[in-house]
C-alpha cells in the first residue's frame, strides 16, 4: 500500500456497506433534514475517522456487523460538529463548496447538527455496549469543551503550546481516539490492545490537526477549499503562531500580535513571510511528525496485518497531505 486509495480498496466491501447505512440512516420524513444530509453527506471528505474504526475492527480480528454502523455513527458526529462550527466561525465555504449555513441560514444549520448528533446517539445503543456509549458520550462532551475553549482563546495572542494542545485534543483527537478505542472493543480486544488503539487515535488526531493548521497558511483555496489565512481571521491562535510569537521581536512581534488580537488577515502576506522567516512551519511540522511517530509505536502490541500497515501508513499521509 502506498496511498490512500490503496488503503479504501482494502476495506472495499466494508466501506461500500458503511455508506448504504449512512445514506438510510439519514433518512427522515422531513424534507429539509434529506435535503441538507444528502448536500452535507455529499460535500466531500476522506470520511478517515470511520474508515480508522473499520481498520482498528479488522486490524484485531472482528468478525461482526456492528463496526459500520458504529463507523456511521463517528462520521455523523463529526459532520455535526462541522455544521455548527461553521455557524460558530461564520464560515461560507468548506471544500470549496458553500456551506450549509451560508445555503440555509444558521437556524436550519443548527437544527440538523442536532438531528445528526440525536440519530448517532439514537444508533449507538444498538450493539448493546454500555462502554462504547460512554465513550461516545464523553468524547461527544469533550468535543463541545474543546469548542468553548477555542472560543474563549480567540484574538488572545498570549495562547500558550500547552494550552493550543488542550484545544485541539478536544476538538479533534477525542474523536480519533474514540473511533479507534471502539474498533478495539468490538473485538473484545485485552486492555494493553485497547489502550494501544486508543493512543494511536489521540496521537494521530493531534498530527492531523497540527498539519491542518500549517495547511492554513501554506495551502491555497483550490487546494483546501477555503480561504488563506482563515483561521487568522477568525481570531484562532494556532501553533504556527505561537511559535513565531516565541521567537519574534520589535515591529514583527507587534504586526503579529495585532493581527491576532484584531482577527485580521489583511496582512496575511507580511504574517506568512514573518512565520518563514523562523521557520515556524518547519517547527510544526516536526511537532505533528511528533505525534505521528507516537501513533506508530503504539501499535505495536497489535499483530501484523494489512490492517495495521494500513494505519502505519495513514500516520505518514497525514504528515504528507496538501487538503
Amino acid at each position: 500500500m502506498k496511498n490512500f486509495d490503496d488503503i479504501r480498496t482494502l476495506l472495499k466491501d466494508d466501506l461500500k456497506k458503511t455508506d448504504v447505512i449512512l445514506q438510510n440512516r439519514l433518512s427522515s420524513n422531513v424534507a429539509l433534514i434529506n435535503q441538507m444530509s444528502s448536500y452535507i453527506i455529499g460535500a466531500g471528505g476522506k470520511r478517515l475517522r470511520p474508515l480508522l474504526l473499520l481498520l482498528c475492527a479488522r486490524a484485531t480480528n472482528y468478525q461482526g456487523e456492528h463496526h459500520r454502523l458504529m463507523a456511521v455513527v463517528i462520521e455523523l458526529i463529526h459532520t455535526a460538529t462541522l455544521l455548527h462550527d461553521d455557524i460558530v466561525d461564520e464560515s461560507s465555504t468548506r471544500r470549496g463548496k458553500d456551506t450549509a449555513n451560508e445555503v440555509w441560514g444558521n437556524a436550519a444549520s443548527v437544527l440538523v447538527g442536532d438531528f445528526l448528533y440525536s440519530r448517532a446517539f439514537e444508533m449507538m445503543v444498538e450493539p448493546g455496549s454500555m462502554k462504547i456509549m460512554q465513550i461516545l458520550s464523553k468524547a461527544t462532551n469533550e468535543i463541545a469543551q474543546g469548542e468553548v475553549l477555542q472560543l474563549l482563546n480567540c484574538q488572545n495572542s498570549e495562547l500558550t503550546q500547552d494550552e493550543y494542545f488542550q484545544v485541539i485534543e478536544r476538538k479533534t483527537a477525542v474523536l480519533f481516539q474514540a473511533a479507534t478505542q471502539i474498533g478495539g472493543i468490538l473485538s473484545n480486544v485485552n486492555e494493553k490492545q485497547e489502550l494501544a488503539l486508543k493512543n494511536y487515535g489521540l496521537h494521530l488526531g493531534n498530527a492531523f490537526q497540527i498539519i491542518d493548521d500549517v495547511l492554513d497558511y501554506e495551502s491555497d483555496f483550490e487546494t483546501m477549499g477555503k480561504e488563506v489565512g482563515d483561521d487568522l481571521s477568525e481570531g484562532k491562535t494556532t501553533l504556527p503562531m505561537i511559535y513565531a510569537l516565541a521567537n519574534t521581536s520589535g515591529a514583527d512581534r507587534q504586526l503579529l500580535e495585532d493581527a491576532i488580537n484584531n482577527a485580521d488577515n489583511s496582512k496575511i502576506t507580511e504574517v506568512i513571510t514573518i512565520l518563514q522567516s523562523v521557520d515556524a512551519f518547519g517547527y510544526t511540522r516536526q511537532q505533528a511528525k511528533n505525534s505521528a511517530d507516537l501513533a506508530k509505536a503504539a501499535l505495536d502490541d497489535i499483530q501484523t496485518s494489512p490492517y495495521k500497515e494500513a494505519l502505519i501508513l495513514l500516520c505518514d499521509l497525514s504528515l504528507q497531505r496538501k487538503s
